[in-house]
């Protein structure tokens, strides 16, 4: 009798710790992560134990969000925006400065960046906001939230940090559109956005302007400016259909190409993997964002289908602006490959954004109810 209740208290256990967890997209992620590991194994040995270190403490995050229902999080947006926005300003004002860029608060124990933070609050915030004007938003509306949006994209791009600008702008915008903003006023603004291009200009810094001149003429100074790009389509070209092999590409392992652990570990990865393993990762992304967008369509409230719309597209912003950047048909932004770069901070904001996935999924019939 006691074995009986021994393994009943276990098997209830485990149903509680697995129960929020989504199967398809756990496995998709998990296969995502096995590449990270083995493409960080071959772009940089030596950080590869940090690196399941981010993994095992990300993990452990996006379980914790995965048992907070939506209810709750709806109920953390506005806290959670503020906080972000503050951290932002004593960032401008206290933050630590590397490699000419504002970006990092010191908080003594740890270093954090709190722009980061933006990528999961502002899109909170704004499904929250739709959510009490879920009858008819109106077109006042939608302009208070272009303002709760630009408020910490121009204090990110203020840094400077453009990628991670563009990175929050879209997500903000992603939730504005799937909450019903016309088609017209979409298309007003890119017109308003290309005839201000000019002026914009401007107002970028030098090692922006750089990056776009460098985009249309790499060869302009190939050693220099260049030098990123050149030497990342040239990793991807060589990889051809079926790759060098794991820690054969030439281009990764003499060290030709910078930033092969973060920002330009695609180029390892096509490099090695050709392809057929390009169209693999490409397969494996899509059905993490067809997930996503499947958990949205089944979510119970507004509030939840705008959240799960928008943090799904993020993954699809990430990679698409990293590959882009990577294959030389963007400018250089700075922007990880989602689940596969290095980095703490980046894979912990992702994995907030799939545990958030699995809340609005395992607590959507409770919702219901």
């Amino acid at each position: 009798m006691n074995r009986g209740i021994g393994l009943g208290m276990i098997r209830n256990l485990a149903q509680r710790v697995v129960a929020p967890l989504d199967p398809p997209l756990m496995a998709i992620a998990g296969l995502l992560l096995l590449l990270s590991i083995g493409v960080m194994g071959s772009a940089s040995p030596e950080r590869l134990n940090a690196q399941l270190i981010n993994v095992a403490v990300a993990l452990v995050v996006m379980r914790v969000v995965a048992q907070v229902p939506p209810q709750r999080l709806m109920h953390l947006a506005v806290p959670v925006y503020l906080a972000g926005v503050l951290l932002l300003i004593a960032v401008a004002l206290f933050g630590d400065v590397s490699k000419g860029a504002r970006r990092w608060l010191n908080l003594g124990f740890m270093r954090v960046q709190p722009s980061e933070l933006m990528k999961i609050a502002m899109p909170l915030l704004l499904a929250w906001f739709f959510q009490q004007r879920e009858a008819m938003p109106r077109l006042r509306d939608f302009g208070i939230a272009a303002l709760i949006v630009l408020l910490p994209v121009a204090l990110i791009a203020r840094q400077p940090d453009l990628g991670t600008a563009i990175l929050v702008l879209a997500a903000g915008f992603y939730v504005i559109f799937f909450a019903g903003l016309s088609w017209k006023i979409i298309i007003g603004l890119a017109v308003s956005a290309l005839a201000v291009a000019p002026l914009a200009w401007n107002l970028l810094h030098d090692y922006q302007r750089n990056r776009i001149i460098t985009l249309f003429d790499p060869e302009k100074d190939p050693l220099g400016k260049g030098f990123h790009i050149i030497q990342s389509t040239i990793a991807i070209g060589s990889g051809g259909i079926f790759g060098k092999g794991w820690r054969e590409g030439t281009q990764a392992q003499l060290e030709f190409i910078p930033e092969r652990h973060t920002d330009f570990i695609f180029a390892v990865f096509s490099e090695e993997f050709g392809l057929f393993g390009n169209l693999a990762l490409l397969a494996l992304y899509a059905m993490l964002i067809g997930r996503g967008l499947m958990i949205a369509a089944n979510a119970a409230t507004l509030f939840s289908r705008l959240l799960a719309s928008a943090v799904t597209l993020i993954f699809f912003t990430y990679a698409f602006v990293n590959m882009g950047m990577v294959s030389g048909i963007l400018p250089v932004v700075g922007v990880p490959l989602p689940l596969i770069s290095y980095g703490g901070t980046a894979m912990v904001t992702l994995f907030i954004g799939i545990g958030i996935l699995m809340s609005i999924h395992g607590h959507r019939m409770l919702v219901q109810k």
